[in-house]
Parts: structure tokens; C-alpha cells; sequence
């Protein structure tokens, strides 16, 4: 265990005023602050949350808190904790924190009591980024991600891909250790065969990266259309408020909008670009050309009709841009009495008819914007694992490994080249759950972290 010799503190709850402030303390010296500010005679009682008078060093009363005291190994560290809730003013909480910091104890740095509990043996890496990926969810399913894989999903899928690569180099190491036994004959099918497979499971697991990125990230997703079909209203319309201005005037809209929302399960960066057309020309075809960058960087789009007028001419290149697989065709102002069908427009694009004026066909819009993303972002079952950045990273450094392997295999390379491919291997899986020595690493990863977590 990782043996804490400084006592951390920081304000966990954040800054502002509330009903309640959380202090958290991890160290040994959080028995004896105990003792000292609650005045108590025996140390506290682990685990059970306790009414008292925090008084600072001097023996002034700051406030009437709950604490909770945690005894080491028993923690979210492992190291002896407690954590104190007082009232929520900001003076309050400051004034606790600096009589704890002139008590002995550190600020505490970004992420550092998780990367506490990591170097404790009370998570593993997949799981410490899991804390960050829970706090920053922004929807359903990057939630259920991140709860899964807090849980130690990950960490035990790896743990099974690691048990059967190590039966794999055993098999292979007995014929380089212990030549002259008794074994059986070397079958070359036998470990190519098992390879074959855990390659291919490692590698569908890699994949779920990309779908990762959008959950945690946001799908990019771009609102196209001619001059006044109703973009901007779109927009203010899904996020519920006036955030683009909307005006009969083309052009209105000369640079991008870009707004979060949810829609189903999926968190949206939604982005109003200015109107394109055939005939623009100065500052307008400026805007254009904006408008093409952010076709060309999205995840989705979505292209607006006004359906009560004729199919517009769009530039070439835009129309070039709008592919089938992430393009959802949205026919506005089907309200007025000329509007008329567009399904001829790009017809191996999903269409969806709507009125921004009076908000018929909006719940239709939703399903389809979700069916699209189901259908073209690759979405994985439910159950499903997803993978981040450093661990498709870690999960590609296995695949070439086997890969190498493989090779060497078929082309009948001696076993000693084949093990060392495997162990290779073996060593990038293990970064996923922080089987490494790496200092820098490490200091990156949780300085993504806030204060007190």
C-alpha cells in the first residue's frame, strides 16, 4: 500500500454559497484534527456521522458541523479520512480549510485523492478516469458508461483477455524452458487459432473509441440550409431559448452558433452555420466557406427545407458534403397552406417534416435525429464496454503485439521471437488498469480532475 505521509485537504463541494460545504481530509494526521477540533477524549468512532462544534486552534467556534471519520484501509483513499459538511458560506468554508492547512495538513492537488486510492490498490486506472467520466456525464448512456466502467467492467474484461494471453505464452514458453520433457508436439494451429480469436475480441473492443468520444465529447452535429428556412429558429428551439438571432433579412447569421443540448440519450453540440446558396458572393460566400469546414468536421448534419417554396439551389460542394449515412433532411413550415413534399431532394437521406411555428413534428424530429445516431455512430448494445483515448491506445499496442506474433507463426519463427511478442502484448493490456511505472503519465491524467476529488 502506498503509505501517505502528508495529510490532504481540499473543499470538495464547490465554491458559492449553499446549504452545506464538504471538507475532505485523508492522512494520517485526520484522527488527531478530530480530536482537537471536535474536542473529544477518544478518537472518533469510524463510519458514523457525528454533530459537533468545530472550533479552530485557537479555540474559537467556526461552525456547527457533520463529520464522518473513516479509519485507513476503510476509505476511498485507503489512508484514514474524514470528511466535514458545514454550513454553505463560502467565509465558512474557507476558514476551516485554512485552520486545517495551519493544523498540519496540504492543500490538496487536482485528483489527488483519487490518484490516492489508485496507488492504494482501491481502484484501478480504468476506474480512477471512470470517477471523471461520472462527474462529467452529460447523458443517459455516457452515464451508464461511466457507472459501468467505475464498477470495474473494464478492469475485469482485461483481466480475462490477460488470463488467456498468459495461458497462450505458458504454452508457448514450455517448449523454449523444458525442451527435452515430455511434452506433446508443438502445434502451431493450436496457439493461431487462440490468438485469432482474442485478436479479433481486443480489437472490437478498440473500436468502441470513436463512440466513446462522442458520448463524452458530444456529437458534432451541423445545421445547414438556404437563406431564412429556419435554422437559427431551429436551434433556439431545441435549447429553449433565444440564443440565435432570428431575422427575415438573408444573411443574417454570418459566423457559427455552437450550443450543447440532449436529444434521447445523446449529448449534441449543435452549431447554426450561416445560410448557403448558389448566388452569394463578398462576406456571405465567407460564411459559406465556414459553413463547408464545419460540414466537413461533423458527426451529423442537419439540412433544413422551407417546404413551402422550391427546392433551393445549393452549392455543389456543400450537396458533395451532406452524405446519407449522417445527414437528416428537416422539410420546415409545413403550417402554410403551400407546403409541399421535398422527399425527391437527396431521398436516401431520412426526411423529417416539422413546423418551428407551431412545433408539430418536433417529437419526430428527436426519434429520427436518435435513429440516425443509432444507426451510422456505430452505437454499441447497452451493455456494451466503450473504451477511452489512452485505452484504445493501449488496446491497438496489444493488437499489433499478437499481430507480430501471428506473423512469426506462420512464417515458423523460432519461439523464443513469438513469446516476446506475446509478452509485449501482455505489457501495453496492462496499461489499462495501471500495471505501469509512469510518473508523467499519471500527473496528466488526474490533473483533469477537480480540487478534492
Amino acid at each position: 500500500m502506498h503509505l501517505q505521509q502528508e495529510t490532504i485537504a481540499a473543499l470538495a463541494t464547490p465554491v458559492g454559497e449553499s446549504a452545506i460545504a464538504v471538507l475532505r481530509l485523508s492522512g494520517p494526521l485526520c484522527s488527531q484534527i478530530a480530536r482537537a477540533a471536535f474536542g473529544l477524549k477518544e478518537p472518533p468512532q469510524p463510519r458514523i456521522a457525528t454533530y459537533g462544534a468545530y472550533h479552530d486552534s485557537e479555540g474559537r467556534l467556526l461552525d456547527h458541523v457533520v463529520y464522518i471519520y473513516y479509519s485507513e484501509g476503510r476509505s476511498y483513499t485507503g489512508a484514514a479520512m474524514l470528511e466535514i459538511s458545514c454550513h454553505g458560506n463560502a467565509y465558512i468554508s474557507r476558514k476551516v480549510l485554512e485552520d486545517l492547512i495551519a493544523r498540519g495538513c496540504r492543500a490538496a492537488l487536482p485528483g489527488e485523492f483519487t490518484r490516492t486510492a489508485f496507488l492504494n490498490g482501491k481502484l484501478d486506472l480504468s476506474q480512477a478516469e471512470a470517477v471523471l467520466d461520472v462527474i462529467r456525464a452529460r447523458s443517459d448512456r455516457a452515464l451508464q458508461a461511466a457507472q459501468q466502467q467505475l464498477a470495474g467492467a473494464l478492469g475485469a474484461a482485461v483481466a480475462r483477455f490477460s488470463d488467456r494471453l498468459l495461458h497462450i505464452i505458458a504454452e508457448t514458453e514450455a517448449y523454449i524452458d523444458f525442451p527435452e520433457e515430455d511434452l506433446p508436439t508443438e502445434d502451431t494451429d493450436g496457439p493461431a487459432a487462440k490468438i485469432n480469436e482474442l485478436l479479433s475480441e481486443i480489437a472490437a473492443l478498440e473500436r468502441t473509441q470513436a463512440y466513446g468520444a462522442l458520448l463524452h465529447e458530444g456529437v458534432n452535429t451541423v445545421i445547414v440550409g438556404a437563406p431564412n428556412v429556419g435554422k437559427s429558429s431551429l436551434l433556439n428551439t431545441l435549447i429553449g431559448e433565444d440564443r440565435a438571432i432570428v431575422s427575415p433579412q438573408p444573411g443574417t447569421t454570418r459566423d457559427f452558433i455552437a450550443e450543447r443540448i440532449q436529444i434521447g440519450p445523446y449529448w449534441l453540440r449543435m452549431i447554426d452555420t450561416a445560410g448557403v446558396r448558389s448566388a452569394a458572393s463578398g462576406i456571405e460566400r465567407l460564411g459559406i466557406e465556414k459553413t463547408l469546414e464545419r460540414i466537413r468536421e461533423a458527426d451529423c448534419c442537419v439540412l433544413i427545407l422551407d417546404s413551402a417554396t422550391p427546392i433551393p439551389e445549393l452549392p455543389k460542394i456543400v450537396k458533395e458534403h451532406l452524405k446519407p449515412g449522417k445527414t437528416l433532411v428537416v422539410e420546415n413550415k409545413i403550417d402554410l397552406p403551400q407546403s409541399r413534399s421535398h422527399a425527391s431532394f437527396l431521398p436516401e437521406c431520412p426526411h423529417c417534416r416539422l413546423s418551428l411555428r407551431t412545433g408539430e413534428g418536433l417529437p419526430e424530429l428527436h426519434e429520427q435525429v436518435v435513429r440516425l445516431l443509432e444507426k451510422d455512430c456505430t452505437a454499441p448494445t447497452e451493455d456494451a464496454l466503450i473504451v477511452n483515448v489512452r485505452h484504445a491506445a493501449a488496446l491497438r499496442k496489444t493488437c499489433s503485439g499478437l499481430e507480430a506474433a501471428l506473423s512469426k507463426l506462420t512464417d515458423g519463427d523460432y519461439s523464443e521471437l513469438i513469446a516476446s511478442d506475446l509478452r509485449e502484448a501482455l505489457e501495453a493490456l496492462s496499461e489499462i488498469v495501471g500495471k505501469i511505472d509512469n510518473e508523467a503519465m499519471l500527473d496528466k491524467l488526474f490533473s483533469r480532475f477537480c480540487i478534492g476529488k
